[in-house]
């Protein structure tokens, strides 16, 4: 009696800079704002003075991703298909190296990335030196006289001590016609001399002409509805420049947890702990991984903008008063520790692992104290 035939199954694997419901940062149709690094990026390129390393820096989902994928489409692309566009790194999209740079099937182009865990159904915390050991064999294979080879390695923040010192000698002798495009949120945890090898291009968060301009092409191609108007002046507040955080708010869940944290934090010294625990319970069950990094998100820009309001004595009226009120004078360097401490334990508690809600009750606990001294 013959076997029924196997069913072999193809599943997508998700990529983890990609905001569920949107489309990846790759397939980002326009790009807005950035306008002077996309221009000092061609202008390198038509000089013939390209620096090999490029550390594209700028907080999370302000287009870095995008840029760094533009910039390597305009360095595969032929010559003549550069320049004929509106902005600087423009080149048709249904160029070859367009759409296989797209589908990531460019030959001259290696993404180094964290893996997917397909046991697990998660990806890695960090990216690990057997990822970036495929830069060797990747710049072992030969390519014609005048083709680049282009790395991206997104998010270089990512990568644990020996994939960075394993990505360190790749950026000390790098063959001829190789480019390293190096994304980071947080270039501090980086190698001071993987730093010192780049060319560093720090981009600021968009306009709000921009964010709208970016939203609404966003959402067209995801297929959603346009965001309500209504909503726009917390979603622009609570996303501080940045496009993933306001489509992550956009949604109804975002914008309630917003609400919550900024009336947890506004009765600050004082804590209602059923309240801190209740938001801490909302975003660190199963599925809810998106939500708890946007929190964190909030939580970290909440404490930095504070301490910059605080510092300059100038800002938005409601967060200026908040600022006087929570941070004395000379509490200052508490407050800046404090956001250190929050981004060293965050690392942590992905690296290993640890218990999320732990994180998030130790956080407010620290961010009482140093109100309270």
């Amino acid at each position: 009696m013959a076997r029924a035939p196997v069913l072999q199954e193809t599943e997508e694997v998700p990529e983890a800079d990609r905001l569920d419901g949107f489309p990846h940062p790759r397939a980002t149709e326009k790009l807005f704002g950035h306008a002077a690094a996309e221009t000092a990026f061609a202008e390198a390129m038509q000089s013939g003075r390209m620096h090999h390393g490029w550390l594209i820096n700028g907080h999370e989902g302000i287009g870095k991703a995008t840029l760094a994928y533009r910039m390597a489409c305009f360095a595969l692309s032929l010559p003549s298909e550069r320049g004929h566009g509106v902005r600087p790194l423009d080149v048709p999209a249904k160029s070859v190296a367009a759409r296989q740079v797209l589908a990531l099937s460019h030959p001259g182009l290696l993404v180094i990335r964290r893996p997917w865990d397909q046991k697990l159904k998660r990806h890695l915390t960090v990216i690990s030196v057997d990822e970036v050991r495929r830069i060797k064999s990747f710049l072992a294979h030969s390519t014609g006289t005048d083709a680049w080879r282009v790395i991206i390695v997104d998010q270089a923040d990512e990568l644990n001590i020996a994939a960075a010192n394993a990505l360190l000698k790749s950026l000390e002798e790098p063959p001829p016609r190789t480019l390293f495009l190096l994304v980071t949120s947080e270039p501090g945890r980086l190698l001071t001399t993987i730093r010192s090898r780049c060319r560093r291009l720090d981009l600021e968060g968009l306009s709000e002409p921009d964010m709208r301009e970016a939203v609404a092409q966003a959402v067209a191609a995801g297929g959603g509805a346009p965001i309500d108007d209504k909503s726009w002046p917390m979603l622009v507040e609570g996303a501080q420049g940045s496009v993933r955080r306001l489509l992550a708010l956009s949604r109804s869940e975002g914008l309630g947890v917003h609400a919550k944290l900024k009336g947890i934090v506004a009765s600050l010294p004082r804590l209602d702990w059923t309240q801190v625990h209740s938001l801490a319970d909302e975003v660190t069950g199963a599925g809810t991984e998106q939500r708890f990094e946007q929190l964190m998100d909030l939580l970290s820009d909440t404490i930095s903008r504070l301490v910059r309001v605080r510092a300059v004595g100038a800002g938005e009226p409601e967060t200026t008063k908040l600022a006087e009120r929570l941070i004395p004078a000379h509490g200052l360097a508490s407050w800046a520790e404090l956001w250190e401490a929050v981004q060293t334990k965050r690392a942590e508690t992905a690296a290993l692992n640890l218990d999320r809600k732990t994180l998030l009750l130790e956080t407010f606990a620290r961010m009482q104290a140093a109100t309270r001294s």
